[in-house]
């Protein structure tokens, strides 16, 4: 991450940021919630069969245009439009895995998972090459960790072991957080104040 925006782990540090970097900031760390959040409620609904599977399912949809329409801020029109693909795509593989999972369709849920991991180098590869900011090795990283970190609370949540499952969410929100930042990082790095 470009050492000048004070970025650390855990955020910008102690420096000064410009109106649009901290609504920027603001706005990455909004979409990764709903990003994690919703995806933990439709994990549950599929577990448990709730009655509010579809609409759930929906609203965590609802995720990939949004990130789009931060994209289409920055980037063309069809550059937003691929990076909203991936992530509908990223989406509904997870809702897949986990259906298979809890069907114990291990087969159905393999071939899932590594569509998944697939999705993920795609997306880690499109940001690299559109922001020069953003190292594939990185965004890999990431991506490839959040994966592991999801069905690692999809496992505990299918196992009706909800205090490990709440363990592993507080290890994806950080990790969520950790995303968000290296996006508005990437954006305020090629883009400038």
């Amino acid at each position: 991450m470009p050492k000048n925006y004070g970025y650390t782990s855990s955020g910008y540090g102690n420096c000064c940021v410009s109106k649009m970097e901290f609504q920027l900031s603001n706005c990455f760390r909004l979409l990764w919630e709903q990003h994690i959040y919703w995806t933990r409620m439709v994990i549950l609904a599929i577990a448990f069969g709730s009655p509010d599977l579809e609409a759930t399912t929906n609203r965590l949809l609802r995720n990939a245009p949004d990130f789009a329409k931060v994209f289409s801020r920055f980037y063309d029109d069809e550059i937003a439009d691929e990076f909203g693909r991936l992530i509908t795509d990223h989406l509904k593989i997870a809702a897949e895995l986990v259906t298979a999972a809890k069907a114990g369709n291990s087969k159905t849920a393999e071939n899932a998972e590594r569509r998944w991991y697939k999705n993920a180098d795609e997306i880690a590869c499109f940001l690299a090459q559109i922001n020069d900011c953003w190292s594939y090795e990185d965004m890999r990283d990431m991506w490839f960790k959040h994966l592991a970190l999801t069905k690692d609370e999809a496992v505990a949540i299918l196992n009706k072991k909800f205090n490990k499952s709440i363990s592993i969410f507080d290890q994806i929100e950080i990790l969520a957080l950790k995303m968000a930042d290296s996006f508005t990082c990437g954006i305020v790095c090629q883009f400038g104040h």
